[in-house]
């Protein structure tokens, strides 16, 4: 049998609404890229929600918006892909590595004080594999501090903390919808705009069209746009967009496969964790959206072991993040071996299981029961 890591899941309707885009000929910025947007506002109360070409930009233009320059500092952890680290870098300010919190792996809210200088201008915390950040000590630091915070949601889409959405408790929150996340558009994202501060968004509106006020234009504001500050094209196809409308139309539903194949998994592994493997138990109020199961063995050595095992029956199992300041641009950075030891212990053990929507039962059961005669080999 072979079990891939990761496959899209297509419900059907986004052919149909990919064929009406095509139809309308609204290849462009169009009414689908309006449709998601409403989608998003609708589902997770957030009435200023703009669609981008990817989680990335979102952050882009969310580092722009803070008016970051050289000099600035930005609090954010090293166990996440370097589009956090590259939006800060953007505008000369420099990110600031923190640790991670042993039961999340999202950021530590203690270390986040150690690292505070009068530099800092703002936090970035990222909710990792569908499970939320600290937000309450990160919100509670921010204002004692005066800072702003962007959360990278990239893996939190459709998840909460406490009763409210990841990318909805910060200034800004960054959503992705590339093909590896839960509900897809190949590639996309989203920027989400809380803070009621509203040059802000009036400005988010003109970086995504290029520095152009054609937003007031489109609207009828004006009678012909022009440039009007520093921008770039953030705009998605509306072909990418129909593709997500049908996707976040059917979140429950896929939320609720992913959630029958997470459970699955930490019923059968759970009795057989100790010191040589861990799972993650997900924390009272944090509603998770199950975009990643993963172990954490004992060490890389181990690690390799059992991914060599798997890979041999057929499965595909990854690992995750090389932490940012071990890498080679974030040793040069400043970064050295030693200085996040939570992140550098978890990263070295960290392997993720298959996990996506059309996966049957057939195949979980194939997963576990192959990584359970590893295991056992091994000890």
């Amino acid at each position: 049998m072979q079990i891939p890591f990761n496959q899209p899941y297509y419900t059907g309707q986004e052919i149909e609404y990919i064929q009406d885009a095509l139809a309308k000929r609204t290849s462009g910025d169009g009414i689908y890229t309006q449709k998601a947007a409403e989608l998003i506002e609708e589902r997770i109360g957030c009435r200023r929600v703009l669609m981008t070409t990817s989680g990335t930009h979102a952050l882009e233009m969310a580092a722009n918006l803070l008016g970051l320059r050289p000099g600035d500092e930005v609090i954010m952890p090293s166990y996440t892909f370097p589009s956090t680290a590259n939006s800060i870098l953007m505008y000369g300010a420099k990110p600031v590595f923190a640790d991670i919190d042993e039961r999340t792996l999202t950021l530590d809210p203690d270390d986040v004080i150690r690292k505070l200088t009068p530099r800092v201008k703002a936090i970035f915390p990222v909710h990792y594999g569908g499970v939320a950040c600290n937000m309450d000590r990160i919100m509670e630091i921010a204002r004692c501090h005066k800072l702003l915070v962007v959360e990278d949601a990239a893996q939190g889409v459709n998840a909460k903390y406490h009763e409210k959405y990841l990318g909805t408790l910060g200034d800004m929150g960054c959503l992705s919808f590339h093909a590896t996340k839960n509900y897809i558009s190949g590639e996309g994202g989203a920027l989400l705009v809380n803070t009621t501060n509203e040059a802000i968004w009036e400005k988010a509106k003109v970086i995504r069209q290029k520095g152009t006020d054609r937003e007031r234009f489109l609207q009828g504001e004006v009678e012909q746009y022009s440039w009007v500050d520093w921008g770039s094209n953030y705009t998605p196809s509306d072909l990418l967009m129909a593709l997500l409308s049908a996707q976040l139309e059917a979140m429950d539903e896929i939320t609720a496969l992913r959630k029958k194949i997470y459970d699955f998994y930490y019923e059968k592994l759970a009795t057989f964790a100790k010191e040589s493997l861990r799972i993650i138990k997900i924390p009272l109020g944090y509603d998770s959206n199950y975009h990643l199961f993963y172990i954490i063995l004992s060490s890389s050595q181990e690690r390799l072991r059992v991914q060599k095992g798997l890979k041999e029956k057929g499965i595909d199992a990854f690992t995750h993040f090389v932490p940012l300041h071990l890498s080679p641009m974030g040793q040069s950075l400043g970064g050295w071996v030693g200085q996040l030891p939570v992140t550098e212990r978890v990263s070295a053990g960290l392997l993720r299981l298959p996990l996506y929507a059309g996966m049957t039962r057939p195949e979980c059961e194939y997963v576990v029961k192959a990584l359970l005669e590893i295991l056992t080999k091994g000890n």
